[in-house]
């Protein structure tokens, strides 16, 4: 069984930056990737940023390249999204993912990002 929590979330002004953590607790020995995903008000959850663990290697979806970083801290099962000229259209509420392979199996509660 794995735990993800969330944190970060905040109210902030377009162009401003926010960072959300995301602590994964449990069994997470060969869980090799991480994620964050979004979902706003009607809209459907979409993938923003994944991590593997192992090699770091990040992929982004087009509409936060430039602007998002994906990171992780190993020794501390954590995972970090930093975000940068904050658009409107980023706000949604920001859940984070655990899995092997891309498959993620465990899911966090989400925690709020509101751009406005």
């Amino acid at each position: 069984h794995v735990q993800l929590v969330e944190s970060g979330g905040d109210l902030v002004q377009p162009g401003e930056s926010l960072t959300l953590s995301c602590a994964a607790s449990g069994y997470t020995y060969n869980r090799n990737c991480m994620a964050w995903f979004r979902q706003a008000p009607g809209k459907e959850r979409e993938g923003v940023a994944r991590i593997a663990t192992g090699s770091g290697n990040t992929y982004y979806t087009d509409s936060v390249k430039g602007r998002f970083t994906i990171s992780r801290d190993n020794a501390k099962n954590t995972v970090y999204l930093q975000m940068n000229s904050m658009k409107s259209e980023d706000s949604g509420v920001y859940s984070c993912a655990i899995g092997d392979s891309w498959a993620f199996g465990y899911w966090g509660q989400g925690t709020q990002v509101t751009v406005s």
